[in-house]
């Protein structure tokens, strides 16, 4: 296997947010070239998540400019030397970033990380060093920042793919779709026949919508402002959906089960629906919380309250599966994307902020 490793700076396009609120802007950047332990990726295309939309409307406007992107997909440019698992030329799926050496990540257990928020959320490496510092801006969100024409990436963050299958398709895999599908099928493992509901039907809903109809759950309950969202949901494997601004939620799911439900994923975060989705649970139930910290809160009964993040997935076993899924016509997640232009990236993060869009990908090159 041929190894390339340079310190060549490398001219990317980049979009950069540089005051909280306002558009991005694609700007020319200097990137260094990968360290031993890293790889440079062009990038063909990139999901937009509501992550990155919350730090858009968030991001303190003192602070250096960074530039986001945590659903990164492309094609391998430069490899460095101590990376064993890629070669240049190959096709790989970015996810999130995780130190490798802690006793989570030593436990097969990554997105429990203790590092894990510096990693993804500190926009620089664990060192404290930075490969955009000679532009000014900070990157490496998720460890990838992927708004951008190039990345850098660890091994512990990218996926080898299969080169058929287009990589724009697949980009929204390392984190919306593989956090919805992972919190259904590894972190609550819900069996066969539980009743679970699901509120909101956004990417990762509807991806834990798919997971459950593919464990078997029933009901399976899809709960959401937008109607416009029900017919897709019924498509992929609801078997009830609530109008939440017109309908009665706990009633509603009484009368479909008789009680309560077993499982409740809570993706809104709103408060008011934190305590319907208590509310809902059956004795014994969980309530699924996502990207909050990973702890859990009994609640009588033995209801329990359990943090999630990413799905409890390690990429490189939990995304080959997704995608066998896929190809055997069981996880059709390509349903959920609208395709956008990477100069259109203000217009995409505008509608899927506005619910028009349930997850907008971003064609940046050529795979």
């Amino acid at each position: 296997m041929p190894y390339y490793s340079s310190t060549q700076l490398h001219e990317i396009r980049a979009a950069v947010l540089r005051e909280q609120g306002r558009p991005l802007r694609i700007e020319t950047l200097e990137l260094e070239g990968p360290r031993d332990d890293e790889v440079l990726v062009r990038i063909v295309a990139t999901g937009i998540c509501h992550t990155d939309i919350d730090v858009c409307d968030d991001w303190d406007g003192s602070a250096t400019p960074v530039v986001l992107g945590h659903e990164g997909a492309g094609v391998m440019e430069e490899v460095g030397k101590g990376v064993k698992s890629v070669e240049r030329g190959d096709h790989v799926v970015l996810s999130y970033q995780s130190c490798g050496y802690c006793q989570h990540c030593r436990e097969g257990r990554p997105a429990h990380c203790v590092h894990f928020y510096r990693l993804n959320f500190g926009f620089q490496r664990l060192d404290g060093s930075n490969a955009l510092h000679r532009s000014g801006v900070r990157g490496h969100f998720f460890g990838q920042s992927s708004f951008a024409t190039h990345a850098l990436a660890t091994e512990r963050n990218l996926v080898r793919v299969p080169k058929d299958l287009p990589l724009e398709v697949l980009a929204p895999l390392g984190c919306g779709m593989q956090t919805g599908a992972g919190t259904v099928m590894n972190s609550l493992q819900v069996p066969k026949e539980a009743s679970i509901a699901v509120f909101g039907t956004g990417a990762v809903g509807l991806a834990a919508v798919m997971a459950a109809r593919l464990a078997g759950a029933d009901p399976i309950i899809g709960v959401d402002i937008r109607p416009a969202r029900f017919a897709l949901a019924l498509e992929l494997g609801a078997t009830h959906v609530i109008d939440n601004h017109h309908e009665d939620i706990v009633a509603r799911i009484g009368e479909i089960t008789g009680s309560g439900v077993d499982y409740v994923l809570e993706i809104t975060g709103e408060a008011k629906l934190h305590q319907l989705a208590i509310d809902i649970l059956n004795p014994g139930g969980t309530m699924a919380l996502i990207a909050s910290p990973d702890d859990a809160h009994a609640l009588p009964g033995g209801r329990k309250t359990l943090g999630i993040i990413q799905g409890d997935a390690v990429p490189q076993d939990f995304i080959p599966k997704l995608i066998a899924l896929y190809r055997a016509g069981h996880f059709p997640f390509g349903r959920l994307e609208k395709f956008y232009d990477f100069g259109d990236i203000n217009q995409a993060i505008a509608d899927a902020r506005d619910g028009h869009t349930i997850k907008p990908v971003l064609r940046i090159g050529v795979g």
